[in-house]
């Protein structure tokens, strides 16, 4: 095995038993170290004998290949993990990649839906159709729990008490939480449990609570899918997806007056910082109605005045 080999199976090992990452976070900062490895040899260095100046070389040829300021920086992140672990192991007696910053990728403020849209999807669903209840629970539960979508494709009904109203998921970084059930997500997975007990569960899929057609657990991309065609059926023109309804959920609890830890432990976030989005986002919100609803912004729209004084 190569030194190299040596290195990327080590740093793998570290990110699964150490860091506790979710598998797609896992391979996501595996492919960053080895996206650096290939350019290193390009160059004829290796991670030990890189430089910050050749890291920066390295990032400045991110930049150049147009890649987007919001993948550059996941791509750093990654070189800074895999540079964490080499001290740590004492692979390299400095870190190289302290002073180098990822670009500036502004604040994104996601899409949200109203309380009425939500009612809109869940009232386009055609109960005709199969799979019906199996949606609606799907969107109850995403829009009043707000889980990530690998969450509930990952449901297992032993982890849900629907006499006392919760369940519990198992997050990033495999942190387990426990989260409240409304009771219109109680009654429309109550409603999707008893239709369930008539489909041909595949081995191996006997514990998740949301199926497909052929009794296997639901994939990501069919939720995808699945809440697009929703949004389409309800008139909905917002670029959304499922982690929509998770935004939707958050801003909910926001307007409702929840504070931001409470709305942190139950989105799971690790950082309150990331909860704080919501609050950007209710600004924002709240700055849009000034404008349009506040006098002084309709003075000066309709004359032009600044201060809103117009003229006799």
């Amino acid at each position: 095995m190569s030194a190299g080999a040596t290195l990327h199976t080590r740093y793998a090992a570290w990110l699964l038993l150490e860091r506790g990452m979710s598998e797609n976070t896992r391979l996501a900062y595996a492919a960053d170290a080895l996206r650096l490895d290939a350019w290193l040899q390009e160059h004829g260095l290796t991670p030990q004998t890189a430089t910050t100046d050749d890291l920066l070389h390295f990032v400045g040829d991110l930049h150049d290949l147009g890649i987007a300021a919001r993948s550059q920086a996941r791509v750093i992140s990654g070189v800074k993990s895999l540079y964490r672990f080499m001290k740590l192991e004492r692979m390299v007696d400095e870190n190289p990649t302290l002073l180098i910053d990822a670009p500036r990728t502004g604040m994104h403020l996601p899409e949200v839906l109203t309380v009425d849209e939500v009612d809109a999807m869940m009232a386009s669903i055609d109960p005709t159709r199969p799979h019906a209840q199996r949606n609606r629970a799907m969107i109850e539960v995403m829009f009043s729990c707000g889980l990530r979508v690998s969450e509930l494709t990952g449901l297992e009904i032993s982890r849900m008490n629907l006499e006392l109203g919760y369940l519990t998921v198992t997050g990033k970084g495999t942190k387990e939480r426990m989260v409240p059930m409304s009771a219109s997500a109680v009654a429309e997975v109550t409603d999707w449990l008893a239709e369930r007990e008539t489909y041909p569960v595949k081995s191996g899929h006997e514990g998740y609570v949301f199926l497909n057609r052929c009794g296997r657990r639901l994939t990501r991309v069919m939720v995808f899918y699945i809440v697009k065609e929703l949004a389409e059926a309800a008139g909905i023109r917002k670029e959304i997806s499922p982690h929509t309804l998770r935004h939707s959920f958050a801003t909910a609890l926001l307007e409702g007056g929840a504070n931001l830890r409470a709305i942190q432990q139950m989105l799971g976030h690790e950082s309150i910082g990331t909860t704080e989005i919501y609050l950007h986002l209710e600004n924002a919100r709240l700055r849009e109605e000034i404008e349009r609803c506040h006098p002084r912004s309709f003075a000066t729209s309709a004359s032009g005045n600044r201060g809103g004084r117009q003229e006799p």
